[in-house]
Protein backbone atom coordinates (compact mmCIF):
# COMPACT_ATOMS: atom_id res chain seq x y z
CA UNK A 1 0.00 0.00 0.00
CA UNK A 2 1.44 3.37 -0.99
CA UNK A 3 0.92 6.76 0.64
CA UNK A 4 -2.59 8.18 0.24
CA UNK A 5 -3.88 11.64 1.01
CA UNK A 6 -7.62 12.01 1.43
CA UNK A 7 -9.18 15.45 1.91
CA UNK A 8 -12.15 15.26 4.27
CA UNK A 9 -14.55 17.42 2.27
CA UNK A 10 -17.65 15.25 1.80
CA UNK A 11 -19.33 12.26 3.45
CA UNK A 12 -17.96 10.09 0.61
CA UNK A 13 -14.37 11.21 1.25
CA UNK A 14 -14.82 10.51 4.98
CA UNK A 15 -16.06 7.00 4.18
CA UNK A 16 -13.07 6.51 1.87
CA UNK A 17 -10.74 7.49 4.73
CA UNK A 18 -12.44 5.08 7.14
CA UNK A 19 -12.22 2.26 4.58
CA UNK A 20 -8.53 3.01 4.00
CA UNK A 21 -7.89 2.76 7.75
CA UNK A 22 -9.70 -0.58 7.94
CA UNK A 23 -7.66 -1.96 5.02
CA UNK A 24 -4.27 -0.61 6.14
CA UNK A 25 -1.69 -3.17 7.25
CA UNK A 26 -0.30 -3.18 10.78
CA UNK A 27 2.37 -0.61 11.60
CA UNK A 28 0.97 2.04 9.27
CA UNK A 29 0.17 5.46 10.69
CA UNK A 30 -2.77 7.81 10.29
CA UNK A 31 -2.38 11.56 10.40
CA UNK A 32 -5.26 14.02 10.62
CA UNK A 33 -4.23 17.64 10.16
CA UNK A 34 -5.21 20.84 8.43
CA UNK A 35 -4.62 21.07 4.69
CA UNK A 36 -1.33 22.63 3.72
CA UNK A 37 -1.12 25.59 1.38
CA UNK A 38 -2.44 25.18 -2.12
CA UNK A 39 -0.36 25.32 -5.27
CA UNK A 40 -2.33 28.44 -6.29
CA UNK A 41 -1.40 30.12 -3.01
CA UNK A 42 2.23 29.18 -3.57
CA UNK A 43 2.14 30.62 -7.09
CA UNK A 44 0.58 33.86 -5.83
CA UNK A 45 3.19 34.25 -3.08
CA UNK A 46 6.02 33.67 -5.55
CA UNK A 47 4.50 36.24 -7.93
CA UNK A 48 4.52 38.78 -5.08
CA UNK A 49 8.08 37.87 -4.08
CA UNK A 50 9.17 38.33 -7.69
CA UNK A 51 7.64 41.81 -7.74
CA UNK A 52 9.44 42.75 -4.51
CA UNK A 53 12.73 41.36 -5.81
CA UNK A 54 12.56 43.64 -8.86
CA UNK A 55 11.16 46.79 -7.28
CA UNK A 56 12.06 47.17 -3.61
CA UNK A 57 15.64 47.62 -2.41
CA UNK A 58 16.16 46.50 1.21
CA UNK A 59 18.92 47.24 3.67
CA UNK A 60 21.36 44.32 3.95
CA UNK A 61 24.71 44.73 5.70
CA UNK A 62 24.28 48.50 5.66
CA UNK A 63 23.66 48.67 1.90
CA UNK A 64 20.41 48.91 -0.07
CA UNK A 65 20.13 45.78 -2.20
CA UNK A 66 17.57 44.06 -4.39
CA UNK A 67 16.94 40.69 -2.76
CA UNK A 68 16.12 37.53 -4.71
CA UNK A 69 12.65 36.03 -4.11
CA UNK A 70 14.02 33.30 -1.80
CA UNK A 71 15.50 35.91 0.54
CA UNK A 72 12.28 37.94 0.56
CA UNK A 73 10.42 34.73 1.44
CA UNK A 74 12.74 34.06 4.39
CA UNK A 75 12.50 37.66 5.57
CA UNK A 76 8.71 37.89 5.30
CA UNK A 77 7.93 34.42 6.66
CA UNK A 78 10.01 35.23 9.75
CA UNK A 79 8.40 38.67 10.06
CA UNK A 80 4.70 37.91 9.67
CA UNK A 81 4.47 36.15 13.04
CA UNK A 82 7.21 38.35 14.55
CA UNK A 83 9.36 35.32 15.22
CA UNK A 84 12.80 36.00 16.58
CA UNK A 85 14.64 32.95 15.26
CA UNK A 86 18.26 33.60 14.48
CA UNK A 87 21.00 31.01 14.25
CA UNK A 88 24.74 31.36 14.27
CA UNK A 89 26.14 30.71 10.82
CA UNK A 90 28.28 27.64 10.28
CA UNK A 91 31.32 29.80 9.53
CA UNK A 92 30.35 32.87 11.51
CA UNK A 93 27.73 35.54 11.18
CA UNK A 94 24.04 35.02 11.79
CA UNK A 95 21.14 33.64 9.77
CA UNK A 96 17.50 34.68 10.19
CA UNK A 97 15.35 31.57 10.11
CA UNK A 98 11.97 31.78 8.39
CA UNK A 99 9.26 29.15 8.18
CA UNK A 100 8.83 26.58 5.46
CA UNK A 101 5.87 27.62 3.32
CA UNK A 102 5.29 24.06 2.09
CA UNK A 103 4.31 23.06 5.63
CA UNK A 104 2.03 26.05 6.21
CA UNK A 105 -1.71 25.52 6.43
CA UNK A 106 -4.05 27.24 3.98
CA UNK A 107 -4.89 29.87 6.59
CA UNK A 108 -1.23 30.48 7.52
CA UNK A 109 -0.33 30.93 3.85
CA UNK A 110 -3.28 33.32 3.42
CA UNK A 111 -1.96 35.33 6.35
CA UNK A 112 1.53 35.44 4.81
CA UNK A 113 0.13 36.57 1.44
CA UNK A 114 -1.98 39.29 3.07
CA UNK A 115 1.02 40.41 5.14
CA UNK A 116 3.20 40.53 2.00
CA UNK A 117 0.65 42.64 0.12
CA UNK A 118 0.26 45.02 3.07
CA UNK A 119 4.03 45.29 3.50
CA UNK A 120 4.57 45.97 -0.21
CA UNK A 121 1.85 48.63 -0.18
CA UNK A 122 3.35 50.29 2.92
CA UNK A 123 6.70 50.40 1.12
CA UNK A 124 5.17 52.14 -1.90
CA UNK A 125 5.10 49.12 -4.22
CA UNK A 126 2.00 49.41 -6.42
CA UNK A 127 0.68 45.85 -6.41
CA UNK A 128 -2.27 46.81 -8.64
CA UNK A 129 0.20 47.81 -11.36
CA UNK A 130 1.41 44.18 -11.38
CA UNK A 131 -2.05 42.58 -11.08
CA UNK A 132 -1.66 40.68 -14.39
CA UNK A 133 1.45 38.87 -13.09
CA UNK A 134 -0.17 37.84 -9.80
CA UNK A 135 -2.00 34.55 -9.82
CA UNK A 136 -5.05 34.69 -7.54
CA UNK A 137 -5.46 31.52 -5.50
CA UNK A 138 -8.62 29.45 -5.74
CA UNK A 139 -8.68 27.97 -2.26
Amino acid sequence: MSKRVIYLTTPVSRKTAIDAIREAPDNYRVEIRQRTRSLDQNAMLHSLLGILSKTLPWMVNGKLSLLPPEEWKALLSASVWQEQRMAMGVRGGFVLLGRSTSKMTVSEMSELIEFTIAFATEQGVNIEQHRKTILEPSI
